[in-house]
């Protein structure tokens, strides 16, 4: 009770293992950030030297062309690859169903014409001006994704200056607390054609805060229309802050514990940004000096190489295979070690619920989404699959990414979807093989030396009728082995249909894949692997 009391108020050496903590890794060319509970590793954010984060930015651009086969526009805004514009995203949004709408005090509700995907062309014609946010970034070969619902995001409030609507988060769900709530804000002196939205961390804060928070943004939106009306398109006109000031603005709540940083500077930075926001805030901020990486020192290191693992054990010894592909995730379910019990029915069930808490932190923390498929264990009872479906949706709740889950089908697959704002952990981390191309695999010496050997055959019957004698072969020094140990008889025939000799080099440093077929007497190369 004791250290907890300290806790709260600042004292003491913070425990990383317990509670809810935030880990700063700051060094010279990277910024790491993760969230561990009661030391579980649960989410890990990296920003590089040079990155820059376009999502959340605000751009002015230039539409530069319109398909109206996809219902979509191409945007400038001054990057290598045009952003794309759904029509969809062009439409004014309507309230999110996880948002109560809330009425404004003394203003009754405007009737707006309602715009269709089809007036779109015509109020974004091609070489027109358009003010848009960046929704998702650039992902692969595909460009940033971008709306023309524009937002900004405070520590309590989200302004949404192009909509007069105000909302408030379902997620506080004490009746008393959402209407005080409620009155506070509509009481907010909100300019006219602007709109608001409280966010779940309002809960408990003073009215003060708000109007602190309110006039920050539309501080900020008002630089924004500054940049917007001083500069032609395309430019930048605001720009979501670093990976440190994100950390301090969205993770910074009464669930957090504590907060621990290698570095002084980094350190009271964070605690400037967090005195802004409460003095209890700032009081959690720890500065953790460490010879060597913070990671390593609290034991969390380990995980983070673990999150680029294809296989996950669980506790009960059942494990995940995740396997990201270009049109899906992929997440098979497998008892692995977790055998021979008794009731198989209670330790399949265990196995899938184990699974489905682990496939929603993994989603977290490799930051991977879009349509995922999990190939759960199949059980027989209906009332086990809801049991899994259950302790999946609980798990997401902690998830700040939207979610949406399907229930289990009958051949035992979950769908489900996760909001997808940028690269994944595994792309932000590691580029394809040169060496195999990111297929992740090669081909085995057998399938070399049944090609070489019929593009040799081939070579040789097509040069029946003229002097080409000896030929060179030049191959990897991994297939030449399995030449001279198990196809070297298969070759003595085939040197024998042939007026001269086959002369076989290797080469080190070739691909496996890779071969060249030489004529000896001029040196020149009659064939080469693409």
């Amino acid at each position: 009770m004791i250290s907890r009391i300290k806790k709260a108020l600042g004292f003491g050496e913070p425990d990383p293992n317990q509670g809810v903590t935030l880990v700063i890794n700051a060094e010279k060319l990277e910024r790491r950030v993760a969230l561990i509970e009661n030391g579980s590793l649960e989410e890990y954010n990296v920003e590089r030297e040079g990155d820059a984060n376009i999502v959340g930015g605000i751009f002015k651009g230039t539409v530069k062309n319109i398909e109206p086969g996809l219902k979509a526009m191409f945007v400038d805004i001054g990057m290598e690859k045009n952003a794309f514009l759904h029509f969809w995203d062009a439409i004014p949004a309507a309230l999110d169903s996880g948002l109560e709408e809330i009425q404004r005090e003394n203003k009754p509700k405007k009737q707006q014409k309602k715009i269709t995907s089809k007036d779109i062309p015509s109020i974004y014609p091609i070489g027109s001006e358009i003010m848009i946010q960046v929704s998702k970034g650039p992902i692969g070969n595909k460009g940033p994704r971008v709306t023309t619902n524009i937002s900004l995001a405070g520590r309590y409030l989200v302004l949404m200056p192009f909509s007069e609507q105000f909302g408030i988060s379902r997620k506080v769900d004490d009746p008393k607390e959402r209407q005080r709530l409620r009155r506070i804000m509509q009481k907010l002196k909100v300019p006219d054609g602007m709109g608001i939205i409280m966010r779940t961390v309002a809960q408990g804060q003073r009215a003060r805060h708000f109007v602190r928070d309110l006039a920050m943004l539309l501080e900020q939106w008002a630089e924004v229309e500054r940049k917007r009306d001083s500069k032609p398109a395309p430019v930048i006109t605001f720009q979501e802050p670093g990976l440190i000031e994100r950390t301090a603005r969205d993770f910074l709540t009464d669930e957090v514990d504590q907060v621990i940083c290698d570095d002084l500077e980094t350190t009271e930075f964070m605690r400037d940004v967090a005195g802004r926001i409460s003095r209890r805030a700032k009081r959690r901020i720890h500065y953790f000096p460490s010879r060597q990486s913070i990671f390593n020192k609290i034991g969390v290191q380990k995980q983070i190489d673990e999150a680029f693992h294809r296989q996950v054990w669980l506790p009960c010894g059942g494990y995940l295979v995740i396997d990201e592909t270009e049109a899906l995730i992929a997440v098979d379910v497998n008892t692995g070690r977790n055998k021979g019990a008794k009731d198989v029915d209670k330790m399949i069930l265990q196995t899938n619920i184990e699974a489905a808490e682990e496939v929603a932190r993994q989603l977290r923390l490799r930051n991977i989404g879009g349509l995922v498929v999990v190939d759960f264990i199949d059980m027989r009872h209906r009332r086990d699959q809801q049991t899994v479906y259950r302790a999946m949706k609980e798990r997401l709740k902690r998830d700040k990414a939207k979610t949406q889950v399907m229930q289990i089908s009958p051949i035992g697959l979950m769908e489900m979807t996760r909001q997808r704002l940028n690269e994944s952990l595994r792309d932000t981390m590691y580029e394809p093989c040169p060496y195999c191309q990111g297929r992740g695999r090669v081909k085995t010496v057998f399938t070399m030396s049944v090609e070489i050997q019929r593009q040799l055959n081939t070579v040789i019957q097509r040069n029946q009728d003229t002097n080409l004698g000896d030929l060179v072969i030049v191959v990897n020094p991994d297939v030449l082995n399995r030449f001279k140990k198990e196809d070297s008889k298969i070759l003595m025939e085939l040197e024998r249909s042939h007026k001269g000799r086959l002369i076989f080099r290797t080469d080190s440093g070739m691909h496996r894949e890779r071969f060249l077929i030489i004529d000896a007497a001029t040196e020149k190369t009659i064939f080469q692997t693409a």
